[in-house]
């Protein structure tokens, strides 16, 4: 699998063409699973992990899926090649920095990702494109069964799913959406609807996930509770839940718009005309001025870019893509330099005009 083709083209999730997408990025599904015949990842020797690498490599070849999954060992990769499948939302920083035998197979439009010898032996997940919890849990659950059918589960009756970490046994599974909120930000109101999340065992991450922080006005949210809740109950919770924060963040924007429509507009214009003159331009920076511009479409203040445009830029940007795109490594100031062209020069490709 040549992974410098992601550099040119976009997974399905950030074409932006999903329910509610101007709003909701993505709709993530993540399943743990564990080999019974094995012990857990971080207890099992080199030897061990070698060994279930190569079957679970051998078993997700033979899955009826069409196109097949392409399969990519991280032995073999750069960290450049890492770090920008972690960008791509494709693998976990934690698999890309593991040590000993492991890999990720991918789906060709990016909505499939199974990973092997993370945390745990495999981790399963569906990305969609928008509010799509269901159409993503419905394919994951699909290829769940398919490897069931292959490989013997560590599963008990009285737990479910048994996984390294006790956070995730039960359904193994975590269901999250990815949320653009830059209006609730501004407003202020984005802290009492994570209180509010948190009463509800639903938890309030960044763009990479765990550990990560809020760039861009991205958050996503996901339920917390894997044991003593069904699937449905879980996917339930969050589907209560999601429409509101839609709503409420709507109403922000418009709010904005009525009482200092002159104010959001130049804060966008300034923002469009940052990325289309600054020499320097830090990834952070970045994420922030594409918010405000990817806000002023949604809003119809600014009518010569499409949202897909805006979520592949989001990507491009990362420093891993930015790096494979120019052809060689750069520290970070060339880095910033680089980012700062790259921009102008995707901004006007696409046909966009500062003025």
């Amino acid at each position: 699998m040549n992974l410098n083709n992601l550099t040119h083209t976009s997974g399905e999730w950030l074409r932006g063409s999903g329910p509610e997408s101007d709003i909701v990025i993505s709709s993530r599904i993540r399943l743990a699973r564990n080999l019974a015949a094995f012990p857990f990842t971080n207890r099992a020797s080199a030897f061990q992990k070698a060994e279930i690498e190569e079957l679970l490599r051998d078993r997700i070849a033979k899955l009826d899926l069409s196109p097949n999954l392409g399969y990519v060992k991280m032995a073999g990769l750069s960290l450049l090649d890492r770090q920008l499948l972690v960008e791509r939302q494709l693998i976990s920083r934690e698999l890309a920095t593991a040590e000993g035998p492991r890999g990720v197979a991918l789906g060709a439009q990016e909505t499939l990702s199974v990973m092997v010898n993370e945390e745990d032996h495999l981790r399963l997940q569906v990305m969609r494109s928008g509010l799509t919890l269901d159409t993503a849990w419905s394919e994951i659950n699909h290829i769940d069964d398919l490897l069931e059918a292959r490989v013997s589960y560590a599963f008990s009756d009285e737990f479910g799913y048994l996984t390294a970490c006790p956070t995730n046994v039960g359904t193994g599974m975590r269901a999250s959406v990815m949320l653009h909120l830059p209006a609730l930000e501004h407003s202020k109101h984005i802290d009492n609807v994570f209180r509010a999340l948190q009463k509800l065992s639903l938890a309030v991450r960044g763009l990479y996930g765990e550990g990560s922080r809020a760039s861009g006005h991205f958050y996503q949210i996901s339920n917390q509770v894997t044991l003593g809740k069904s699937e449905s109950q879980i996917l339930s919770e969050i589907q209560d839940v999601v429409p509101q924060i839609i709503k409420y963040e709507r109403e922000a924007r418009q709010t904005w718009l009525s009482e200092n429509r002159q104010g959001l507009q130049d804060k966008i214009s300034r923002a469009y005309g940052t990325l289309f003159s600054a020499t320097m331009m830090t990834s952070e920076e970045t994420m922030e001025l594409l918010s405000y511009v990817r806000l002023g479409v949604n809003l119809s203040l600014v009518e010569d870019l499409s949202i897909p445009t805006i979520n592949e830029l989001f990507i491009h940007t990362q420093p891993a893509h930015l790096q494979k795109l120019v052809g060689e490594p750069l520290d970070g100031e060339a880095r910033n330099a680089a980012r700062a062209r790259y921009l102008r020069s995707r901004l006007r490709e696409s046909g966009a005009s500062p003025n």
